[in-house]
Formats: structure tokens, sequence, C-alpha cells
């Protein structure tokens, strides 16, 4: 009876053992392949993540070159740009500022101008012609006197504190004047040295 009982025992021992050990088993595979599921996902997203990291590291870089590289033609552009107008400037603004500053050039422009509104229907036009009020002593009677025969076509002469040197010339009550101080003219004449400056200097 006592062997029996024993070896209901051992069985019933080894069966559970036995179960155990197979569960045991099973929970450490099932574990496994939980964790080589985990990694593989961890490497997918790894692998995913340097993948987007890499394209855009290269898209910054393409980027970064491509504003670099236009902020370069920016800037050139605009230094050449400044060496024109510093180089045409120191050229043209002395000599121009002195013939506008001339009495005998300054008649001959204004001649020039009111010859210029002259229309061929003969239309009766009154020209009002605005200089500097400071100059006002210097050029009334020289002008008055050099262009007698305009004034008698129908010239005005004003001055006006907001002219430093040249003239404006319109019809008057117009309120439209043309404008021919050293400024004006030095803008003009740039234009046309611009491009030559710039095949001088910047010409390989």
């Amino acid at each position: 009876m006592q062997n029996k009982l024993q070896e209901l025992t051992e069985k019933l021992y080894n069966e559970g053992l036995s179960k155990g050990k197979k569960e045991a088993e099973d929970m450490i595979l099932k574990a496994k392949r939980e964790a080589e599921e985990i990694i593989s996902k961890a490497k997918e997203e790894y692998n995913s993540i340097l993948e987007r990291a890499k394209k855009e590291a290269a898209d910054f870089k393409v980027k970064s070159e491509n504003e670099l590289r236009m902020v370069s033609r920016q800037t050139l552009a605009s230094v050449k740009q400044n060496i024109e107008e510093i180089i045409i400037a120191k050229v043209i603004e002395k000599p121009i500022k002195e013939s506008v500053e001339s009495k005998e050039f300054l008649s001959k422009i204004i001649e020039l101008a009111i010859q210029s509104f002259n229309t061929s229907k003969g239309d009766s036009i009154t020209l009002e012609v605005l200089l500097p009020e400071q100059k006002k002593e210097e050029l009334d009677s020289f002008l008055k006197n050099s262009l007698i025969k305009e004034l008698n076509a129908g010239v005005e002469f004003s001055y006006d504190k907001k002219i430093q040197n040249g003239f404006k010339i319109g019809p008057k009550g117009d309120g439209f004047h043309i404008s021919f101080t050293d400024k004006d003219f030095q803008g003009l004449i740039s234009q046309y040295l611009k491009p030559k400056t710039r095949q001088f200097l910047f010409t390989e």
C-alpha cells in the first residue's frame, strides 16, 4: 500500500514537473519570439529613421548650397552695382555740377527747353521756369537779357526755395514741370555710361 502511494506520488510529481517544464519552455519560446519581433521592429524603425535623417540632411545640404549661391550672386551683383555708381558719380558729378552752375550753360539749356515746348500749330503757351531762389540776384538779369526772345514768346521766371541748382520748366498753371538739376543730368548720363563701365570693369 505504501509502495503504491509512493508510486502515485512520484507519478504525480513527475507529471507536474514535466508539465511545468513544458509550460516554462513554451513561455521561454514565446518570450524569445516576442523579443525577436520587438528587435526586428526596432531595427526597421531605426533604419527608417536613419534613412529619413539622411534624406533630410541631403535635402538641407542642397537647399543651403542653393541659397548660398543665390545670396552670393545677389551680393556680387550689388557690389558691382555699387562700384559702378561710385565710379560714375566720381567721374561725372563734379563736371556736371560745374556745368549746371554755369550761367551760360544754364541759359543755353533753358533756351533749348523752351524751344522744345514750341508747337508746330503755333499755339500760344505760357511757360514757367523755376530757378533756385538762392541764386536769384545772380541769374535774374542775366537770364532775362540772354533769353529776351523767348520771354517775348511768353516765358515767366520764378524762384523756388526747394531747387538747389538747375531749373524746372513747364506750362504755367498746369502743375507739371520737367526737372533739369545736376542730379537729373547725372542720372541721365549714368544710364549711358553704366554698360561701358560694367564692360570695362567686369568683363574678363
